[in-house]
């Protein structure tokens, strides 16, 4: 493969691991004969991150490096990665070495059989197996893609980057919404290693409620934003049919059993307003998301 690879490597508070990792990649450059460069983005590092990157890119001509002011996460060094590599295939690597670089033109001679973008997946046994199976269960179920591993290394096409939103930690759904866009998924067995050194950014209670309710949020864009009005209109039509079972138990008070009951008389009146409100807020997103898929038919044949 002779298109050149961007390696991209969102890096917080990693100083020991940096001169290792490029050490790493450089060594599979050589015995792959992979066209690559390696990006390393210092996410607004507390300590001697951005020194050894800068030392040790003095010594490899592969190496580029930009930084952040202060830490912005993941997502955002990724974007910061993407505007300053060259490359038509990209690959997320995290910097901590608990993945091989070896494994990167596994995913990447994966993409040649026609994959626009590969996942490693992760076998063998690691911290916060369960969790993580979980996640991943729950991921395919709500999402429906042949992929057992969204938070792992990965090789993606260039022009994925431009198809999907990229907000606050969602580069853990890029595969799912790059999937929903019509791009094909696959993936490479890959093993975890320990970290050596370091601390892990990520997991504990906190990172596990967020990423459960990123989820619905990345569920709700994909399924009902395209198609506001099953959303709004479901939940308007249950609200007028409800208007109109109390409608008629008030009727039946009033008039079969002389016992009228006015606050059915009002709560008719509330559901059957709040479901035509939810008709009208449908129609609206829906005329929002047509005007958005005009822009983005637009913006694909400039």
């Amino acid at each position: 493969m002779n298109e050149l690879v961007s390696i991209i490597v969102p890096a917080y508070n990693e100083e020991e691991n940096i001169p290792l990792l490029v050490d790493a990649v450089d060594n599979m450059m050589k015995e792959s004969n992979l066209h690559c460069e390696l990006i390393i983005v210092d996410d607004g590092s507390e300590d001697e991150t951005y020194i050894k990157v800068v030392e040790v890119q003095k010594k490899h001509s592969f190496l580029k490096v930009t930084r952040h002011k202060r830490r912005m996460g993941v997502t955002e060094a990724l974007l910061s990665g993407f505007k300053v590599a060259e490359g038509d295939v990209f690959v997320y690597f995290p910097a901590d070495l608990q993945y091989a670089p070896e494994d990167i033109p596994r995913l990447v001679e994966k993409m040649q059989e026609g994959y626009d973008i590969v996942c490693g997946w992760k076998v063998g046994r690691y911290e916060k197996k369960f969790v993580s199976n979980i996640y991943n269960n729950l991921s395919r179920i709500l999402f429906r893609i042949p992929i057992h591993d969204l938070n792992s290394i990965k090789a993606f096409k260039r022009e994925i980057v431009n198809e999907i939103p990229w907000r606050k930690d969602w580069h853990r759904y890029m595969v799912v919404m790059a999937y929903e866009q019509g791009f094909n998924v696959g993936e490479v067995k890959v093993k975890l290693y320990p970290r050596k050194y370091g601390k892990s950014k990520f997991g504990g209670p906190g990172m596990a409620i967020i990423g459960v309710l990123d989820l619905i949020a990345v569920k709700f864009q994909i399924s009902f934003m395209r198609k506001p009005m099953l959303f709004f209109g479901l939940i308007g039509g249950v609200l007028l049919l409800a208007a109109l079972i109390v409608g008629i138990v008030a009727l039946y008070l009033r008039f079969g059993l002389e016992r009228g009951y006015r606050p059915l008389v009002f709560l008719v009146i509330f559901l059957g307003l709040s479901g035509l409100s939810l008709f009208v807020l449908g129609f609206l997103a829906e005329a929002i998301a047509g005007i958005r898929d005009e822009i983005k038919t637009l913006k694909r044949n400039k």
